[in-house]
């Protein structure tokens, strides 16, 4: 019976090997600060509701052949007439392995994809950090980077030197950063 059924190394595609290929190879916590700069004070004050601040950037970085390490840094303040409640400061990083992908393609991928990916695992690791300040979880509404990378290619587009000093390179960093929706 096995003689009958020979393996399929490449999952049934019949493909010699030219197939583009992604992998996430890794995520991980690349840095965490986390700073409730007011307590005990904080816990006293009454009727107030702190102003959020959500800021994001994704860096980008060569990590050997084909392999490319994505951080997604998110910076999460609140804050409020009485003094800072919060201060979040998480990169969250990934590595993420590419095989016969189109120069075209890896920038839309390693800046709106490889974040979207990340950003679920991002957020609940904000979310618990503020919980254990003492504070009510903070959970991030999701974030468009597709949107924001069209944006910001756009905006590129139009002025170059704007986003890369003018010689095509981003230095490894995105050319984008931004704010996020709180819930």
């Amino acid at each position: 019976m096995a003689d009958q059924d020979p393996i399929i190394p490449d999952n049934g595609g019949g493909d010699d090997g030219s197939a583009p290929q992604v992998a996430t190879i890794a995520q991980y916590i690349k840095d965490l600060s986390v700073e409730s700069p007011s307590s005990p004070q904080v816990f006293q004050w009454q009727d107030i509701t702190p102003q959020l601040d959500v800021q994001f950037r994704i860096n980008v970085n060569a990590a050997g052949d084909d392999v490319h390490e994505v951080t997604l840094k998110i910076d999460v303040s609140a804050r409020s007439e009485n003094g800072t409640h919060f201060l979040v400061d998480l990169s969250y990083a990934g590595l993420f392995g590419f095989r016969n992908i189109p120069e075209e393609a890896l920038a839309p991928f390693l800046l709106a994809e490889a974040p979207r990916l990340l950003f679920p695992f991002a957020r609940q690791i904000i979310a618990e950090a503020i919980q254990n300040c003492g504070f009510p979880p903070l959970l991030l509404d999701p974030i468009d980077f597709g949107a924001a990378y069209l944006a910001q290619s756009d905006a590129a587009s139009q002025n170059p030197e704007s986003i890369s000093g003018g010689d095509g390179e981003t230095d490894g960093a995105t050319p984008f950063t931004g704010e996020a929706p709180t819930a």
